[in-house]
């Protein structure tokens, strides 16, 4: 294995578990009996809903409109009648308002009309970006005409998609670099065109090296300017801050965004929705998800309506292969979010779906052998900010840089003692910002 670039600070690097649905090609998803699709899919205000009970949908039609700035529109994923109109809580645990949607037995051949996007001027891509409801689709879900509406006096130096996908069990991105690769360069190209970069970086780990010279040969046979680089395996590597500093060995200060160095970083799948919306003019509707995890009797890469609900999708993977589950977990192991009841519905950042098997895990006591500080990848020192938390000293916590932690878990995978940091962390952000 060659040498490979990486962040510097920090980091670890769980057993990967790809194995699993990484030989997995993309598999359709047969039309699920009903969709639960919320109006909380993306970071910023909840869409205010368009439909009530009884409405027709077409597949495709706006059900949801962005409320603030920092919003998104939400699409319907079929066509069909709306059965209810309801209150539902996200794997997150947020409750938000959802449009449960019955499909019609027969769907519409759609987006199949092709546009030329290369006609149009960079205003118009970033509009149709936003009417597309385009979020990122790595787990943050910020909305992306947003990230791509670039601030007057400041300009993007540096492109960088994020192909990484370091979470353990994950391997959506990789299925669609490996069969939709031609989509994902040219979504790329639409960026280009938005933001007019210097360079164009793909971070790839090195764990997917097939993914990367399949990228470069089809770079290479279309003569796009776009420089595939392999990273070494390390998480949180999928993070913009620690993949900014692997790719472009550029650090983005405390409290500042990547704009701020001159750099974008948009995931992969995003690229991908970017395309479908300037070639066909097709909203975020559907993603392909990793169910997988030693639970599940087949594991796969789904391609799925937005909206579906875990149920269907564990269904069609064979269910589960043993009566004692441990958590079901919406996105990866170190940053996901577990949940119980089957009837979740995924959202447009749903990368996977996970079923675990259970783990007894006993919390222990703090001996300050400073692990997670070791491996904390933005420098900060995990035990003192906990330990202030906990006896609600919520301020000190904030003043040791509670704010900078991107709840990666590297502390808590790390620590001996297994205690519960993140969500300490969480739970004194949530705190602290009332002070």
């Amino acid at each position: 294995m060659g040498r490979y670039s990486t962040f510097k600070k920090g980091g670890v690097h769980p057993a990967d578990k790809k194995e699993l649905a990484k030989n997995s090609a993309i598999e359709v998803l047969p039309l699920p009996s009903e969709l639960i699709v919320s109006m909380s899919q993306h970071l910023g205000a909840p869409a205010q809903c368009l439909k009530k009970k009884g409405d027709t949908v077409e597949k495709g039609e706006k059900i949801g409109e962005a409320s603030s700035f920092i919003s998104a529109d939400v699409h319907s994923p079929v066509s069909g009648v709306v059965s209810e109109v309801r209150k539902v809580r996200l794997a997150s645990g947020a409750v938000a308002d959802a449009v449960v949607i019955k499909p019609n037995e027969i769907q519409p051949e759609m987006f199949q009309q092709k546009y030329n996007w290369m006609e149009q001027e960079k205003d118009e891509l970033l509009s149709l970006v936003k009417a597309m409801g385009i979020v990122g689709m790595g787990g943050a879900t910020f909305p992306t005409n947003v990230k791509l509406n670039i601030p007057t006096g400041k300009s993007v130096d540096a492109l960088v998609i994020n192909g990484v996908e370091c979470e353990p069990y994950l391997t959506a991105d990789y299925r669609v670099m490996m069969e939709r690769a031609e989509g994902v360069l040219e979504g790329i190209m639409v960026l280009n065109k938005i933001l007019s970069p210097k360079k164009i970086i793909i971070g790839i780990e090195s764990n997917k090296m097939d993914a990367v010279k399949h990228l470069e040969d089809l770079i290479k046979s279309k003569n796009y300017n776009i420089n595939v680089m392999p990273l070494k395996m390390k998480y949180p590597q999928g993070d913009e801050k620690q993949l900014l500093k692997a790719t472009i060995n550029r650090e983005v200060p405390s409290g500042k965004l990547p704009i701020d160095i001159g750099a974008v970083v948009c995931n992969l799948g995003t690229a991908y929705a970017i395309y479908e919306a300037a070639v066909f003019h097709k909203p975020l509707i559907e993603r392909v998800i990793t169910v997988s995890g030693e639970a599940i009797t087949t594991p796969k890469n789904i391609l799925a309506p937005i909206g579906t609900k875990a149920s269907d999708l564990i269904s069609y993977c064979g269910g589960y292969n043993t009566q004692e589950i441990g958590e079901l977990v919406s996105g990866g192991p170190m940053m996901g979010f577990a949940f119980s009841d089957e009837d979740t519905p995924m959202i447009k950042g749903s990368s996977g779906l996970l079923a675990l098997l259970p783990v007894k895990l006993d919390t222990g006591v703090c001996v300050s052998c400073g692990k997670c500080v070791q491996h904390c990848p933005m420098g900060l020192m995990p035990n003192k900010m906990f330990r202030n938390i906990k006896f609600k000293n919520y301020q000190v916590a904030m003043d040791l840089g509670l704010m900078d932690c991107k709840e990666c878990g590297c502390c808590a995978y790390i620590c001996p003692a297994h205690l519960p940091l993140v969500q300490g962390f969480k739970l004194g952000k949530k705190l602290g910002r009332k002070k």
